[in-house]
Formats: C-alpha cells, sequence, structure tokens
C-alpha cells in the first residue's frame, strides 16, 4: 500500500506532527507498506531528518513569498499559501497514493475532499482541534476527547489510549510500573519541545538551578531560536547537561524523577512511564490538554507569564506528591496507541479482513452493564466465585480494577452498532 504523509514543520508550526507522524509511518512501514512524506520546503522543515529516518520526502512547490502567520492560531498562514493551491500541488507531485495522512492544522475538510476525490484514495486526519474533515478515519489522542465530538460519517478513534507513541515506551512501562521516587537530589528533565520561542526552558532554569538541589538534563534542539543562548547558560552551570537530541526519550524518562514540559504529545510518552511533570502550557492550543491532564491530577501547571514567581514552590510541591503523580500518569496511557492505529487503518483497507468486534477500554460508566452481566446464572456458572456479587461488592471491585496500573479492563463491542457484548480482563497475577 503506497501511504503518504501530509505534515509540515517550521519555526511556526513547531516539529511535533512531524515526530508523531515518523511513528505511525514506522509502524506502517513494519506492516509493509511503502512511505512517503509530502512536506512544504521552509525554515525548520525537517526534510532533512525525515530522510534520515529512512523516508522518502516529496517535496511540494515552495512558496514564492514566506507567510509569516499575523497571530499563534493564524493555522491558515501556516500553509504558506492557499488550500486550493497546496491540494492541488500535492495531487500533481504526489500522483497517486492508496492512503493520504493528513497532520496539519491548516488542512481540513476542504482540503481533504479535493485530494480523495482526486486521488480517489482512502484518507485519515490525525487532529486535536475538533474540526470538520472530510476523511474515513480521525484520530486525535487528546485526553477526554470522545467519538461524539467529531459528527459525521468518519470514525473517531479519540483519546490517550490511540496516543502516538514509539514503540520502546510500551515496552518500558513494565519497568517504570516498579519505578522508586526521587532521592536526595533528584533528577530533573527539562524539555519544551523543538522549538521553544517564548524560552520557557532558561526562565525555568534561572529560577531553579542553584536554588535546589537537582541535576538537570536540558534537551533542546538547533532549530530553537534560542538554542545558542541555552546551551551557553548551560555549559557554564554544574549539575546542567544540555542534549541536542535524543533517539530514545523513552530511556532518558526512565532515568529521571521529574519533568518540566510543555503539554503535547510528549504528555503522554511521560504518562506512559508515570513521570510526575510541571506543564507550562507554550501556545492557546495546549490549554485542553493541561485542563485535562490537571483534572486527572497528573501534573502541576505554572503559566508562562509566572515561571519566575511559581516554578520553585511549584517543584517542591511536585517532589511532596510524587507519588500521587506518579500513579495518576499511569493510569493515563498505557503506549499500545499505535498498535490499536495500525489494526484499525488495516481493518479500513481491508473491511473483511478482520471481525466486526473490537476491545475498548472500560470506564466507570460501564460498572452497571457490567455487574448485569455478572448477575447473569451463565456467567456465575463459570466465576471462580459463584455467589453473585452484592451492587456495593461490584462497585468497589470494579473501581479498584479500573484505578489499577497493572491490569487491563476491556469491553467486547460491536463496531457498527458499538453495542457492548462482553468483558475481556487481563490481571497481572506476578511482579
Amino acid at each position: 500500500m503506497r501511504v503518504v504523509f501530509r505534515v509540515d514543520a517550521s519555526g511556526w508550526i513547531g516539529s511535533g506532527h512531524v515526530m508523531r507522524c515518523l511513528v505511525l509511518a514506522g509502524a506502517l512501514k513494519q506492516r509493509g507498506d511503502d512511505i512517503y512524506f509530502a512536506c512544504l520546503p521552509q525554515s525548520g522543515d525537517m526534510i532533512s531528518y525525515i530522510e534520515e529516518r529512512g523516508f522518502e520526502v516529496i517535496k511540494l512547490t515552495p512558496s514564492k513569498e514566506p507567510c509569516i502567520p499575523k497571530y499563534e492560531a493564524d493555522y491558515d498562514a501556516w500553509l504558506q499559501r492557499s488550500f486550493s493551491e497546496d491540494a492541488l500541488d500535492f495531487v500533481q507531485v504526489v500522483g497517486k497514493a492508496d492512503l493520504v495522512i493528513t497532520d496539519h492544522y491548516a488542512i481540513s475538510k476542504p482540503w481533504q475532499k479535493l485530494v480523495k476525490q482526486a486521488l480517489s484514495c482512502f484518507l485519515v486526519a490525525i487532529d486535536d482541534l475538533v474540526r470538520e474533515h472530510y476523511a474515513d478515519l480521525i484520530i486525535d489522542q487528546t485526553l477526554g476527547r470522545k467519538c461524539t465530538d467529531y459528527p459525521g460519517s468518519a470514525r473517531a478513534l479519540t483519546g490517550s489510549e490511540y496516543a502516538i507513541l514509539a514503540p520502546n515506551f510500551a515496552a518500558l512501562r513494565e519497568q517504570a510500573c516498579h519505578r522508586k521516587g526521587p532521592g536526595a537530589k533528584p533528577k530533573v528533565l527539562i524539555s519544551m519541545g523543538g522549538i521553544d520561542n517564548p524560552n520557557a526552558t532558561l526562565k525555568s532554569l534561572q529560577s531553579l538551578v542553584g536554588e535546589i538541589s537537582a541535576n538537570f538534563t536540558v534537551l533542546l534542539s538547533p532549530r530553537a531560536p534560542h538554542y545558542e543562548q541555552v546551551k551557553q547558560w548551560c555549559d557554564i552551570h554544574s549539575h546542567v547537561r544540555h542534549q541536542d537530541f535524543e533517539a530514545d526519550m523513552a530511556s532518558l524518562m526512565l532515568k529521571h524523577d521529574l519533568a518540566i514540559g510543555a503539554p503535547g504529545t510528549t504528555s503522554w510518552e511521560r504518562a506512559c512511564l508515570g513521570l510526575p511533570s510541571i506543564l507550562i502550557p507554550l501556545a492557546d492550543n495546549q490549554a485542553t490538554i493541561c485542563s485535562q491532564l490537571q483534572l486527572h491530577k497528573a501534573i502541576l501547571k505554572v503559566t508562562l507569564e509566572d515561571i519566575e514567581s511559581d516554578i520553585l514552590p511549584t517543584y517542591q510541591r511536585a517532589l511532596s506528591l510524587w507519588d500521587e503523580l506518579y500513579t495518576a500518569n499511569l493510569k493515563l496511557c498505557d503506549g499500545l496507541g499505535v498498535r490499536r492505529l495500525v489494526l484499525e487503518i488495516a481493518q479500513l483497507i481491508e473491511p473483511n479482513r478482520d471481525s466486526n468486534l473490537q476491545l475498548v477500554i472500560a470506564n466507570h460508566g460501564d460498572i452497571r452493564t457490567v455487574y448485569e452481566w455478572q448477575c447473569h446464572p451463565k456467567t456465575r456458572e463459570f466465576a471462580l466465585n459463584s455467589n453473585v456479587p452484592t451492587w456495593e461488592e461490584h462497585q468497589d471491585w470494579m473501581r479498584r480494577k479500573l484505578a489499577s496500573t497493572s491490569d487491563f479492563f476491556y469491553l467486547v463491542q460491536d463496531k457498527t452498532t458499538e453495542k457492548k457484548l462482553g468483558v475481556l480482563r487481563l490481571d497481572k497475577l506476578k511482579p
């Protein structure tokens, strides 16, 4: 299958869209698909980086004059031209595709409709802005997002169970479930993403280094506008180590006790490994993620304007709440999102290949349904305990199971009708 990702990176866009597409591309490539990236050449485009990862990049026609966004959420300007110009250029340059995957805030229904009809292809949209799409499948990994947030005929895969994480996060999760709390000198990872335009990295360092006993690792790319300033600052301070890049983020996170960063895909990476975090939102589109993580008591928040006054007391509070933050994070993401997405995409392309059943993660809204099944005579016939539990006993048991960070509780569901049909549990019996 010929798969083409339409995604860009730049100083305005950042690197997150490209990074998560690379993860999904790697999984599809392992499946045997032919993968291509279609990108617009511009400053900070990451085209060389994508090629270094072993993927062919189809370069779209560069814009004659760069279009500078007028404000933070001026997403249309990210495309550097009208959607129709970009779509027609894409169709002409790409030529053919079985599946097009878009991950771009400037691309939505009009672009997708033009391309899908011109190429007669399947289309998957990765999004977190809850917009209209002309797609067969929509992926939104935002915590708390519901499929009903995307009305229409497209199947929406929503929530952090579909978080697009590199496979080594799932591989190291078992180890993370047994990690210990920080010692006398905590290891702190500061990573604000690939760009960090407001320089939250340096502001955080200046407010913490010298005030606390800790070892710092600072991750900031040479693409960042304040790279040299941050690097020079790190070089003259002991206990502060700067890195341009880290190929194995999962292992790096596992070596640290606390993270300071921005909301985004890295939120699910930290959650998968139970890494307590202080988050500093750098853009308006990060507000929803941050508020959802706060609602689940998984992070502490500091605003960009209040770093100088708030980061130190928030750091001290994070240490005192380390156990609670650690447990709350592990509950949010198991790192298996990409595997789920690959199965869904395979089912989309070959609908008769697999069963019409799917597994969905159980939640508190399912407690009553599962209790009704528990009370059925046939269920008790095969249960370890043949006695029907009381409603109170069942609620207590199921809440404990849902809160577990080592057990898995799924419901079997019909994909077409979304009717829930049964339970599948995986309980960890040995440490």
